[in-house]
This record gives C-alpha cells, sequence and structure tokens, in this order.
C-alpha cells in the first residue's frame, strides 16, 4: 500500500472512534469531514447546550507534501499519539498549531 493511501487510512481509523463517543450533557454530536482529494480531515462537533448553537472543530488533520500536519486537536488526551501508535512515524508529524520555531523543541517534524 502507498505511503499516503496508508495515512488516509490511519487518520480514518483514528479519527472514526470519536463519532461514537456520546455527549452527557447536551444535544450534541461529532462528526467526520473528510475530503481525501485535498487531503484535509476534520472531526466536528454540533448541536444545541439548551438555547446555545454548538459548532466548531475538534480535529483538523491535513497531509501536506506527504506529511500529516495536526492543525487543531482539541481531544482531551490528542490525537497525535493514536497517529504514532497506529504506525506513522513522529518524523512525518507536524503540530502546526505550535509556532514554527518551538516546533523542534516537540520531538516531532518541523515541516
Amino acid at each position: 500500500m502507498d505511503t499516503l493511501d496508508n495515512y488516509r487510512r490511519i487518520i480514518k481509523e483514528v479519527l472514526v472512534p470519536y463519532t461514537q463517543i456520546p455527549y452527557s450533557y447536551a444535544a450534541i454530536e461529532c462528526k467526520t469531514v473528510f475530503d481525501s482529494e485535498n487531503d484535509s480531515y476534520l472531526l466536528v462537533t454540533l448541536g444545541w447546550d439548551g438555547v446555545k448553537r454548538i459548532h466548531g472543530c475538534l480535529v483538523h488533520i491535513d497531509i501536506i507534501d506527504g506529511k500529516i500536519w495536526v492543525q487543531r486537536d482539541d481531544t482531551e488526551d490528542g490525537v497525535t499519539y493514536e497517529l504514532e501508535a497506529a504506525g506513522i512515524p513522529k518524523d512525518q508529524i507536524v503540530l502546526g498549531f505550535h509556532p514554527q520555531d518551538a516546533r523542534k523543541y516537540t520531538g516531532y517534524a518541523v515541516a
């Protein structure tokens, strides 16, 4: 299997289980938005908490120049660890939510 196809498969396998976790305090759901053509993968939360509308991005991952860019990760434990455990090497994961000059200290790819 091609490396990029493998990365796409892993990202989907890591994100889909989050859609099965129920929210106990409100009528909120988590859904995936996968754009394999442009290599952009999202977890979106939406629904209602009483009269307040909930709509936001929980996780945003892109594949850019063959590397996994974690652009946003608001999960409790972090999807980065799950991506790594599923077989994506640390030197292929960029923590895009960190400033460029701080990435060299993360143990992950800088770009």
